[in-house]
């Protein structure tokens, strides 16, 4: 008998239940407040990746607008040139970038389909350095784009 009073009594019941519910619904408010967290730590990671990209290939559109850094003898040293070393060349994104001559390649390049006669081709390859604006945080993103540049050259026709 002792056992169907306790049963019949249930007083209590609603205190649990509403306990178990308060657990379940924070439960859920610490898993939304920890993705969102998440998220905004990944958006802000693109935010900074994206803005390196942006200050390398800055680097790689202020190296092949000037055609003079491709001139080579006086500005090349061991095939390297620097091109922020020149105050022609302005760096708004503080970029790092230098062009290789790239001695060891003659000729057209593989696949263009060019066959030019009376010019000798010359291969650079830029490669620049950018890192993100950003002025806070403790490390920066950086990135680095590398593009490859054919000069035709005309050559001397004989009795012209």
């Amino acid at each position: 008998m002792k056992a169907e009073g306790i049963l019949k009594d249930q007083s209590g019941t609603v205190l649990v239940i509403a306990l178990m519910m308060m657990v379940i619904f924070t439960l859920i408010v610490i898993s939304a407040s920890s993705t969102a967290i998440i998220e905004s730590r990944l958006s802000g990671n693109k935010r900074t990746s994206t803005s390196a990209f942006y200050a390398a290939d800055s680097g790689i559109q202020v190296a092949t607008a000037n055609i003079k850094n491709f001139d080579m003898p006086d500005k090349y040293v061991d095939n390297k040139y620097n091109i922020f070393t020149d105050s022609a060349n302005p760096n708004p994104t503080n970029a790092k970038v230098e062009i290789e001559h790239d001695t060891t390649q003659d000729g057209a390049p593989r696949g263009t389909g060019m066959s030019a006669i009376n010019f000798e081709f010359e291969h650079f390859m830029i490669a620049s350095t950018g890192q993100d604006q950003a002025e806070f945080g403790i490390s920066k993103s950086t990135c680095t784009v590398e593009e490859k540049v054919v000069r035709l050259v005309p050559t001397q026709q004989g009795g012209y």
